[in-house]
């Protein structure tokens, strides 16, 4: 894919968060208990991946990259466009699939119209929590709808749109973003309140604290530290309602199979779309509502 062309569209967009040093610390964590986390989640999403193509938007960590190979997947192709996330997943691949030939890793911009043309088309097209960082949400989430095979899957997780709270974060991660000594303070004063409320909340309910920090990892494998920082500084940043996510995919011939709307401190809504083309229809136009 062109870097050249997705450095000019992304010149619009600054700031942005530094998403591949907190990948690249995620690694330092990562052993076989989180990748079968990851594998047990992706599965929960998609089902059976045996000889499926598998498109990574926004590979990170490399993490569900590599749950999709041991699933079984045909062809796995990962792209970002943070060049520290593309060598995060071409290490995980070096520790774990070294011999994985059918796995490629690439950089990539989802605004990248032109060089997305070229991919062509997978059974799964999967983006968690990318789409909504790139600096224009709905131009993102056109052009990776039109990389999914008539009939496959379109895996989404997007932030939710939560009205006025949705600004203040905004406030927030601007604040965060500004230089080292407001990172750090944005990080001090909401990570331990974010502990906090947590512990608060398990006690209220009667259950062991540390017993969230383990389920949460066992769900998709994450860091629930790495996922606060992220929260914290995430820019770009932009947030959907999912009535107008699965209206605008239905327009360009996508059903809604699966949708999992976020409650209480989750952030992310999830959305499994499936192709409703046949082959060779035309596109929606590319108009955004």
């Amino acid at each position: 894919m062109s870097a050249q062309s997705s450095s000019t569209a992304l010149q619009k967009v600054e700031p942005r968060f530094d998403f591949g040093t907190n990948w690249r610390r995620f690694l330092e964590g990562v052993d076989e208990q989180r990748i079968a986390a990851a594998q047990a989640s992706l599965r929960d999403l998609v089902g059976d991946l045996t000889r499926a193509s598998f498109l990574d938007v926004g590979s990170g960590s490399g993490l569900s990259s590599l749950a999709a190979i041991r699933l079984g997947a045909s062809s796995v192709f990962s792209f970002d466009f943070d060049p520290e996330c593309v060598a995060c997943t071409k290490e995980l691949k070096r520790r774990y699939a070294p011999e994985a030939a059918h796995w490629r890793i690439e950089r990539g911009y989802s605004l990248d119209s032109e060089s997305l043309r070229q991919l062509g088309r997978f059974q799964v097209v999967y983006s968690w929590g990318v789409l909504h960082h790139t600096g224009d949400l709905w131009r993102a989430l056109h052009n990776v709808g039109t990389l999914v095979e008539p009939g496959g899957l379109l895996v989404l997780a997007l932030y939710r749109d939560q009205g006025l709270e949705s600004r203040f974060w905004l406030g927030v991660k601007r604040v965060y973003n500004r230089n080292r000594l407001s990172r750090a303070a944005m990080v001090g004063t909401f990570v331990p309140a974010f502990f906090a409320r947590g512990v608060v909340s398990d006690l209220v309910r009667g259950r062991y604290p540390a017993q969230r920090f383990r389920e949460y990892e066992r769900h998709r494998g994450m860091s629930m530290f790495r996922d606060w920082v992220d929260w914290l500084g995430g820019m770009p940043f932009e947030v959907a309602s999912p009535e107008k996510v699965a209206t605008f995919y239905r327009r360009r011939g996508f059903e809604l199979a699966q949708v999992r709307i976020a409650e209480g401190s989750v952030r992310n809504n999830e959305y499994v779309f499936r192709s409703m083309k046949l082959p060779h229809t035309a596109d929606a136009d590319a108009g955004l509502t």
